[in-house]
């Protein structure tokens, strides 16, 4: 949600826990440390979670190198930017070979016009067979280093062709790492931020309606302080699934930051949104958790949704405001439902004035 005092309290949080992991392994309180533990407590790479929980189930602390690699491995700010960079250069690399080639070649072509002009001279001034014969192979061999020289080209050319083509592909996953979110594998924050703005100017443009929904996990701190972060990690996978099953393709989906997430339905009026909240809500309801490791049941989660309708004078931010208005009333009036709008308009749910849990 976007309410600073639920933003203020979820970073509290998390931040107490990366403190008490600190202090649990003795380790200096450097904002390196900092870093790694709090992105730790809140879940949102599971890659780093899964490293260090092997590390410490193996010797039950983490030593000054391993720490390093850590922040190298998942949380070096310039590790995108890195990767995007050594792309760069090996395409530049390339195409500066593909155009040495083609100098090479082009100088070729050059010799062999020259030595079709000297051949013609000699024809005209040959005046016997040997003269002829002579003249005639070695054009037969200009023509063969030609065609030699352009099959290399031609291979060359098509390995180069691949090449590009793979670091494109390259290029492109990384651009789409960048912009999801690795445990959910939908789209992150930034990208739906970016999303939402343009599906908002075209709703505008084109006079079509454009609904948002902002969904929160219930209790999600508590089943998360209870059975630990691997298992809330289960959680969040399963409601990003419910949502997956729920949303088509031209509905933008993302997880907004630690247990909620936020969906954009462009061409979409409220009471069908409403509708797809609501089977977004039961889908995630039906489904039951379970450890893996012991096949222990642990029970089932519900998730509370708001939805708002785009209006004529709406900024994100505002539309925003009043999605997080809804689901903050859904929290108040029980959890587990959704409110739109018009049932705020109705007066079902209080006035919301403070984060519910």
């Amino acid at each position: 949600m976007a309410a600073p005092s639920d933003q203020h309290e979820h970073t509290i949080a998390f931040a107490e826990i990366a403190l008490q992991q600190i202090r649990a392994l003795r380790q200096p309180a450097l904002p390196r440390n900092f870093e790694i533990w709090y992105q730790y407590a809140t879940g949102y790479s599971p890659q780093l979670n899964r490293a260090i929980n092997e590390m410490l189930a193996e010797k039950n602390s983490l030593s000054d190198a391993d720490i390093d690699r850590i922040y190298t491995t998942y949380l070096s700010p310039n590790r995108v930017n890195e990767r995007v960079g050594l792309v760069g250069s090996r395409m530049m690399s390339e195409i500066r070979q593909v155009l040495d080639m083609i100098d090479t070649a082009a100088g070729s072509a050059t010799n062999y016009s020259a030595s079709l002009a000297d051949a013609s001279e000699e024809l005209q001034g040959a005046s016997d067979g040997a003269s002829l014969r002579g003249v005639i192979e070695r054009l037969v061999v200009g023509a063969k280093e030609m065609e030699t020289n352009n099959k290399k080209l031609e291979a060359r050319l098509s390995a180069s062709r691949q090449e590009i083509e793979q670091l494109q592909q390259n290029l492109e996953a990384v651009r789409n790492e960048s912009l999801t979110d690795p445990l959910t594998t939908l789209a992150n924050r930034k990208f739906f931020d970016a999303e939402l703005g343009k599906a908002i100017a075209q709703g505008k443009h084109g006079g079509e309606p454009l609904s948002l929904l902002m969904c929160d996990v219930d209790y999600f701190k508590s089943f998360n302080d209870k059975f630990g972060h691997v298992t809330g990690d289960q959680v969040l996978r399963l409601v990003a699934i419910s949502i997956k099953q729920n949303v088509k393709g031209q509905d933008i989906a993302a997880r907004y930051g630690g247990e909620e997430f936020a969906i954009a339905l462009p061409k979409t009026a409220l009471h069908a949104a409403n509708s797809v909240a609501d089977h977004i809500r039961n889908t995630v309801m039906t489904k039951e958790l379970m450890k893996r490791s012991t096949g222990e049941k642990l029970g089932r989660i519900t998730i509370s949704i708001g939805v708002a309708l785009l209006r004529s004078d709406d900024t994100a931010q505002s539309l925003m405001e009043r999605a997080d208005g809804c689901l903050y009333a859904a929290k108040r009036s029980g959890r587990n439902r959704v409110v739109g709008e018009t049932d705020l308009e109705a007066g079902m749910a209080l006035t919301v004035t403070a984060k519910v849990a």
